[in-house]
């Protein structure tokens, strides 16, 4: 049976339909690249969002069975068409719609793994509206790593060459510690380096890591996980070749940003904070180690500015641009 060549798609999963998923997807209409985008959502929620922000743009559904979908005209989406069992209001969170949000991210996994699409963006969601509904679901990262049996997921945003990954991700601060072992960092460093190279073809590309505790342990009288954890980790990478640097304190391991091409924190308030100050709206949420590209925005669902015409679209668009530069 001869496959189905898709060129180069790219899907895009819209999020908590409440939140401002639908008005940034919008926003993907007039695109250089929205030939090659597919929206995952409710048709009829995209049209209705698309009349209350007064934007005359054409919804045209599409068909992951069909080789040929056409071309789109001006102001127009391709959304594959994946729909809510309740209203939708703005600003209003229903539980009773996660399955379907959940439903849109596992077609764009599936088409992701048969070669439909060349990667997938996201939209954000709420974590407890989904486990409300009696979902499981720490976040997208993890979500998709669990679908494609990927044993180390790695979490990276990144706002232009500055790029913070992250060893553990959605977890309380409790537990961190006891997820840091010598084994985990060593393998979190080498998805990182190989998927530089692969991703951004930056070649034995420079990575800073970061201590676990305040001044990366003060040689021990701090904390110890940086003695017989991290620094024999770093020893045996730079063994095989690796330029990795640290364990540096949190506190000014930043200030080093002209010579890293990326910092590797221990958790995800020790590093996130850091890089959001510095390029929120415009960073992208990048995950490092799976079978396909996934990239994301830098914010959440905003609740209090869906429908409004306020919410602004250039993460959204600079995840689907890095997307594209990635699977390219």
């Amino acid at each position: 049976m001869n496959t189905i060549d898709y060129g180069q798609l790219i899907a895009v999963t819209a999020g908590d339909p409440a939140g401002v998923g639908p008005d940034i997807c919008l926003e993907l209409s007039n695109h250089a690249l929205s030939n090659k985008i597919v929206v995952l959502s409710d048709p009829s929620v995209l049209k209705e969002r698309a009349k209350n922000l007064k934007k005359n743009i054409k919804i045209t559904e599409w068909d992951p069975k069909k080789i040929d979908n056409g071309k789109l005209s001006e102001n127009s989406l391709f959304v594959w068409p994946h729909y809510f069992r309740s209203d939708v209001l703005c600003g209003h969170p229903n539980s009773e719609n996660s399955e379907t949000v959940l439903s849109s991210m596992n077609s764009a996994i599936d088409g992701c793994k048969r070669k439909i699409f060349k990667g997938m963006v996201t939209a954000p969601v709420n974590k407890a509206v989904i486990n409300q509904a009696e979902f499981q679901f720490t976040g997208h990262t993890e979500f998709i790593a669990n679908n494609t049996n990927t044993e180390t997921p790695v979490m990276m945003l990144a706002s232009d060459k500055f790029r913070v990954a992250l060893a553990t991700t959605h977890i309380p601060l409790s537990q961190v510690s006891s997820l840091i072992t010598k084994e985990k960092i060593i393998n979190i460093i080498e998805i990182i380096n190989a998927d530089l190279e692969k991703y951004f073809n930056i070649q034995n590309p420079k990575i800073f890591v970061c201590g676990l505790n305040p001044h990366a342990g003060e040689n021990g009288y701090l904390g110890n996980e940086e003695k017989t954890i991290i620094e024999p980790a770093i020893k045996y990478l730079r063994k095989k070749g690796l330029s990795v640097e640290g364990p540096a304190s949190a506190d000014t391991i930043f200030l080093s940003e002209k010579k890293a091409d990326i910092f590797l924190a221990m958790y995800h308030d020790q590093g996130l904070p850091i890089l959001k100050y510095k390029g929120f709206g415009n960073a992208v949420n990048v995950t490092l180690g799976l079978p396909f590209v996934r990239t994301s925005v830098d914010h959440g669902t905003a609740y209090d500015i869906a429908g409004t015409g306020k919410a602004d679209a250039r993460s959204l668009i600079s995840a689907v641009e890095m997307a594209f530069q990635m699977v390219n």
